[in-house]
């Protein structure tokens, strides 16, 4: 045990806020899933619990041994995530399981295990940016040789995942974006980026009705309609227990397991996963878990100024600004501050394919929190040996 302690390095209050947010992950599960496993599994209250402990714990050790690895080895992986994505999007599309009417998961046919393609697609298309970014510095203003090489990538994988998963990709754009502007891609070809993404989008809308395949964009239409009208009739039923169960939740909350919404409101353990932690553990706990996130993505800013090296900065800043960005999402969601997206709270909402590879990026983001400190000890211990032969002469002079 002392032993894999002592190889567990990198950013100490990173692994502090991923064991938080396990926890609460663990207690907010049991709490919203108490009656359906009793409904469902006949009796067994813990089973969705256990289901989520076995899942988080398989995802501390992908955490625990993709820190383990050299960050560098990631830049020759994204190549091949980045092509393996583009085939597995092209036959989710076609062939994977459909629910609510969107094909976003593949079953794995000896296991019977189902997992979401785009998670792939996102980890594989953050490490191929990153990648790209580090390595055009010298041209990125030109737009041949700097941007395109970078953008078109992006544009394949969220083109591929919108019309399934629209928030997924519009989510992945931004957070895009937001690493290209920090990688000193000049903001006209962002612009252009933008214009480009609504071309996409309408275009998209426009060959579905054509097609007569409407069904998804009759969904996202009926959303947005809904969050932009004033009359209250029209609220989504989702969203009516959502400000029932934050009304209810008060500054301190219902206390653990009080929740009353939970057997009313749909996936209260997983999109509306942060409406259950506000009824039970009021405004307190909501800030608890906002403030859990700021500070994870504090952390990976001081790890992108401190990192020598252009790949293992962008790679940390961008892997935590997508997982801050979906857990800001799933939130403001929750709170009715933005359209319904089905966007799990990264860590605390239970899922399977979502919660493992969160972990992963987790785990490649103190990669490079580890190659810092230790390249930040070697540092300090050349000083100190500096420090030592320099008074041994002044000791040997004085003599």
């Amino acid at each position: 045990m002392n032993g894999l302690l002592y190889r567990t390095k990198g950013d100490k209050v990173i692994w502090t806020i991923v064991i938080f947010l396990s926890l609460v992950s663990l207690l907010a599960v049991y709490s919203a899933t108490g009656s359906l496993a009793y409904r469902e599994r006949g009796g067994h209250t813990e089973y969705y619990l256990l289901k989520q402990l076995v899942v988080l714990g398989m995802g501390l050790v992908i955490i625990y041994f993709a820190h383990r690895v050299n960050y560098t080895i990631y830049s020759r992986v994204a190549q091949v995530g980045f092509l393996v994505s583009i085939p597995l999007l092209i036959y989710t599309l076609a062939f994977g399981s459909h629910i609510n009417d969107a094909s976003r998961w593949i079953r794995l046919p000896i296991i019977n295990l189902t997992f979401q393609t785009s998670d792939v697609a996102k980890l594989a298309i953050f490490m191929y940016v990153s990648r790209q970014l580090s390595r055009r510095q010298h041209v990125i203003n030109d737009f041949k040789k700097g941007f395109l090489p970078i953008i078109i990538p992006v544009g394949i994988i969220c083109v591929l995942i919108m019309p399934a998963n629209m928030s997924t990709a519009l989510l992945l754009m931004a957070s895009c974006m937001l690493l290209c502007f920090i990688g000193r891609v000049p903001v006209r070809f962002l612009a252009g980026m933008v214009a480009a993404g609504a071309l996409a989008i309408v275009l998209m809308f426009a060959i579905a009705k054509i097609s007569g395949m409407e069904m998804r964009t009759k969904t996202w239409e009926k959303r947005l309609d809904s969050f932009v009208n004033d009359d209250h009739t029209e609220v989504p039923y989702q969203v009516q227990q959502a400000n029932i169960a934050i009304a209810g939740g008060g500054i301190l909350g219902k206390g653990p397991g009080n929740s009353t919404q939970r057997n009313f409101l749909p996936h209260a353990y997983s999109d509306y996963i942060y409406a259950t932690i506000i009824e039970e553990y009021g405004l307190m706990g909501a800030f608890l878990i906002l403030a859990a996130y700021m500070l994870l993505l504090l952390r990976c800013i001081r790890i992108y100024k401190k990192c020598p090296y252009a790949f293992g900065a962008f790679l940390a800043l961008g892997l935590s600004v997508t997982l801050v960005i979906q857990a800001l999402t799933n939130m403001a969601v929750n709170v009715q501050l933005f359209p319904v997206t089905g966007l799990p709270l990264p860590l605390v909402s239970m899922g399977g394919s979502s919660v493992l590879f969160t972990s992963m990026a987790i785990g490649i983001i103190l990669s490079v929190a580890r190659n810092v400190e230790e390249m930040e000890g070697k540092q300090a211990e050349k000083e100190r040996l500096e420090r030592v032969m320099a008074a041994n002469a002044e000791n040997a002079a004085v003599a």
